[in-house]
């Protein structure tokens, strides 16, 4: 158990690190230079389960490290065979911003090891942030 004082220490590098996240991922989808078709195509995957785990310890952060990071796996790789659905409201949703950065747009077996090296990534930061005094 996070002590309290100890808990907000950890929420604030927490943010921090949550902060420098979402300019990436968001770049990740405009990034036309060298190596952009892997960017455009994985990077923006492998942040976004390392972000989804990192905010979810910043809400909770007595929570679990390692279940938080499988946790937000699961439901990734769920959204990425959800991607193999093409109903009109989730077309609609998938058309916006928002909705393709979370929902995505088309279904890649080759995403799903960026998103294990996100779990893994996410479990190694937050156990430093964790560890660190």
């Amino acid at each position: 158990m996070l002590g309290s004082a100890y808990r907000s220490a950890y929420r604030l590098w927490l943010a921090v690190v949550l902060v420098v996240l979402v300019p990436l991922g968001v770049g990740t989808k405009f990034y036309s230079g060298p190596g952009s078709a892997w960017v455009m195509g994985h990077a923006g995957g492998f942040l976004y389960v390392v972000f989804w785990s990192l905010l979810v310890l910043a809400v909770r952060p007595d929570l679990r490290v390692g279940k938080v990071a499988l946790g937000v796996l699961v439901v990734t790789c769920a959204l990425e065979f959800l991607q193999l659905w093409h109903p009109p409201l989730l077309e609609a949703v998938r058309r916006t911003f928002i909705g393709q950065a979370i929902l995505g747009s088309y279904f890649s077996w080759s995403d799903f090891p960026y998103y294990v090296a996100g779990a893994a990534t996410a479990v190694v930061v937050a156990e430093r942030l964790r560890r660190s005094r």
